[in-house]
């Protein structure tokens, strides 16, 4: 089984930064887990998120934010919609179920109308 991470939002912020106080560097990127199988796909329930100052190159974690950071994460994450939660069945998928019921089709019509 596969998994891919796929970006659904990402917002540059003009915040300061809590380690480097630079304006320009924030960079807030929300993300979602999809499991990918030989049958279908299927996006995980949860978001991640992470924030990133590219200014000092680094990871600023939640323990650090201030509450200009924690309004505009929340504003954010309202916009980051994620992808369906359901099942997606490939092409290989309906092709099986596609040929079971042919074959359940001429099981009936061999046994019962014939």
């Amino acid at each position: 089984m596969k998994t891919t991470e796929t970006t659904i939002h990402t917002a540059k912020l003009t915040n300061n930064c809590p380690t480097c106080y630079a304006t320009d560097g924030l960079e807030l990127t929300f993300t979602q887990t999809i499991k990918e199988t030989l049958f279908y796909n299927k996006a995980a329930t949860e978001t991640n998120d992470s924030l990133h100052c590219h200014t000092c190159n680094q990871t600023i974690y939640p323990v650090d934010w201030n509450e200009d950071i924690e309004r505009v994460y929340d504003y954010n994450k309202k916009l980051a919609v994620p992808n369906n939660k359901g099942y997606t069945l490939k092409t290989l998928a309906y092709w099986i179920i596609f040929v079971d019921v042919l074959l359940m089709a001429a099981l009936v019509y061999y046994f019962f109308l014939n």
